[in-house]
């Protein structure tokens, strides 16, 4: 069956690029377009589509506000199409707070090489959000829901449409006590920002070792991401910078568009933060800073892989957990996109699966403990 797709934009420019691009995929098929916010959330809930690309900024009512009611009134994958300026990132960071599930630059160029490589991003990116078993709402307490049932409902009648036919089920979980901890990295994609809030603003002011966040993020979102992070969090929060030292109770996210990397210097973990080279796909990438970690810590480590795209993070954690370290992946049932996580899964290095909501109280637990 073929993804049903809406585009909302209020540039007819922009509506026929997408529609053209999306077009390419014989899996998707266009069945409307909307000018402004309040056009997407009549036709949203007309013709319920299965995905909804929606821009920012527009007339009657912006992309934010239409995410909101979209969401309350027939939940829907959402994904965000935003200008390249700070407040263009908070705007997106609004939109994904309200339940949006993914965004990506109006400036595609920036994505990829010629037309047909943004195009193939695109599709790909729509095609995940509609092919996922059920719905994943992870707004925010104060925006407005819709009543579980009704979300549950929405996305049973989009899974009999779009559910994969075939589910391999990952080998068995080994469960075992964190090894000795010195560094949390996380890696995650699309559905990552909420989840990475949602972690973090859980964890006490004194969480006992450094974190680095590796999220897939073009430059100029992760700025305005970790300054949100901190404002929200007990843990300080930063953007990652070249010479950074890694210290306890802090949490540094890998800057858009380069790649973040981990040394020891005179027994101090510090960041190095350097241009992608030729073959580094992701930018920033998680397997890029596991293998650096690898390097500078052995096994001391504990990589958490969270919801997301591909199998970014696969290669690097196989290597820590040769060495010792632990791997813990996010469930597919709190996932956004379930395939970073399954990546790890299938390939037998996971020491827990744990849904989002469990992840910072085990990581509390058991790095303590772990440290002591």
């Amino acid at each position: 069956m073929t993804c049903r797709v809406l585009i909302v934009d209020d540039s007819g420019f922009y509506r026929r690029r997408l529609t053209q691009m999306l077009s390419m995929s014989s899996e998707i098929e266009i069945i409307g377009a909307a000018e402004d916010g309040q056009e997407a959330v009549t036709l949203a809930a007309e013709l319920r589509p299965d995905v909804v690309t929606m821009d920012v900024e527009m007339p009657v009512l912006d992309g934010i506000g239409a995410v909101r009611q979209i969401m309350a009134r027939c939940p829907t994958s959402i994904m965000m199409f935003s200008s390249l300026t700070h407040e263009g990132a908070k705007a997106t960071l609004d939109a994904l707070d309200a339940g949006a599930a993914d965004f990506m630059p109006k400036n595609l160029e920036l994505i990829a090489t010629d037309r047909e490589q943004a195009a193939k991003e695109i599709i790909d990116r729509v095609l995940a959000l509609a092919k996922q078993p059920k719905l994943r709402y992870m707004a925010t307490p104060s925006v407005a829901v819709a009543p579980v049932a009704a979300v549950a409902s929405a996305a049973m009648a989009s899974a009999a449409v779009m559910a994969p036919q075939v589910n391999i089920p990952p080998p068995p979980v080994r469960r075992s006590a964190v090894a000795q901890c010195k560094l949390v990295v996380i890696g995650t994609s699309t559905g990552g920002p909420v989840a990475l809030r949602t972690i973090l603003s859980e964890l006490p002011e004194k969480f006992p070792v450094p974190i680095v966040m590796v999220q897939h993020m073009p430059s100029g979102f992760t700025q305005a991401f970790a300054e949100r992070l901190d404002q929200t969090c007990n843990i300080s929060v930063h953007e990652a910078s070249e010479g950074d030292e890694l210290k306890a109770g802090t949490a540094l996210l890998a800057p858009g568009g380069r790649q973040l990397t981990v040394q020891q210097v005179n027994g101090k973990l510090v960041v190095r933060i350097r241009d992608s080279e030729e073959g580094e796909y992701y930018k920033p990438c998680v397997d890029v800073s596991l293998r650096s970690v690898a390097k500078a810590l052995a096994g001391q480590v504990l990589v958490v892989i969270l919801t997301g795209m591909g199998a970014d993070g696969c290669d690097g954690a196989k290597l820590l957990k040769g060495n010792g370290a632990s791997v813990w992946a996010q469930d597919e049932a709190s996932c956004v996109v379930y395939g970073m996580p399954r990546a790890v899964q299938e390939a037998g290095i996971v020491d827990q699966v744990l849904s989002l909501d469990q992840v910072a109280t085990a990581l509390t637990q058991g790095v303590k403990s772990s440290v002591h």
